[in-house]
């Protein structure tokens, strides 16, 4: 008996799956575009973006400039965001705003447009060029919204954004010294230093030009050594007057002590 009615409930399920397509399928083969946006935004409504959108795409370029147009485009913009296709969905949500600047989705449309560059940004460790897209987007849509609900959330985001960049910021700069590129990690030690000045790593960087510029002096040739000792010293003092009681300074008064001590034998030689 058990079987039996598993059974009948497959067949129905098999059913009501079928009868959903055929009655999808006779829409789309519909010659009345009416019937195709009645049936897209019933299917928006009842969250099949995927059948809403392959419906909206077959009719948007057909009722352009009909009254029916500006909401189409606005909730085909929405099917690619609620499919998780956030290049597509950024894509439309910016070509709504060009289009109906005046519409009143045109402010949620600009942010959408920003939101889904913002789905787009990957884990700090990949390249931030999505990150850079959304932050440009998202002060945008601020500077022209600033009184707005989704603007005190875009602001949020741009925080979040700024912690990714500064760890990816961070990393790099570390990476540089890892590899014993130490010049190129001068460099990008004093960038995040500039760049980022509230950051949380700012005493650690700042040790690290201590550290960097001793060794680059270690493995460098003898007529730059005099030079790159020196500048460890003044890296040195920088670091001690900003950080006194910093974690790093142990390590940091040794690598001072022994900067002193080469230049020292520099300064014998020229006697």
């Amino acid at each position: 008996m058990g079987k039996i009615v598993t059974k009948i409930c497959i067949s129905l399920i098999v059913a009501i799956a079928f009868g959903g397509c055929s009655k999808y399928q006779k829409i789309r083969r519909s010659a009345d575009w009416k019937v195709k946006y009645e049936a897209a935004i019933k299917y928006y409504e009842e969250k099949d973006y995927f059948r809403s959108g392959e419906l909206l795409e077959e009719i948007l370029p057909i009722i352009k400039g009909t009254e029916e147009a500006e909401l189409g485009n606005f909730y085909y913009a929405y099917s690619y965001y609620h499919q998780g296709q956030f290049i597509l969905s950024s894509h439309y949500f910016n070509t709504f705003v060009e289009v109906y600047s005046r519409s009143q989705y045109a402010m949620e449309a600009s942010y959408m447009h920003a939101y889904s560059l913002y789905k787009q940004s990957p884990e700090s460790s990949l390249d931030q060029t999505s990150t850079y897209e959304a932050l440009t987007a998202l002060q945008s849509f601020i500077n022209k919204y600033p009184g707005s609900d989704y603007a005190k959330e875009a602001d949020k985001i741009i925080d979040e954004l700024q912690v990714k960049l500064e760890k990816k910021a961070y990393n790099n700069a570390l990476l540089y010294y890892k590899i014993r590129r130490y010049k190129a990690a001068i460099v990008a030690f004093n960038n995040f230093k500039k760049d980022y000045p509230d950051s949380q790593y700012q005493e650690e960087i700042a040790y690290k030009l201590v550290q960097t510029h001793y060794d680059l002096a270690k493995v460098s040739i003898s007529s730059k050594q005099e030079e790159r000792f020196r500048n460890a010293i003044e890296d040195y003092q920088v670091f001690l007057e900003k950080y006194p009681n910093s974690e790093f300074l142990k390590d940091a008064e040794t690598i001072y002590a022994d900067s002193i001590e080469e230049l020292s034998k520099f300064a014998a030689l020229n006697n």
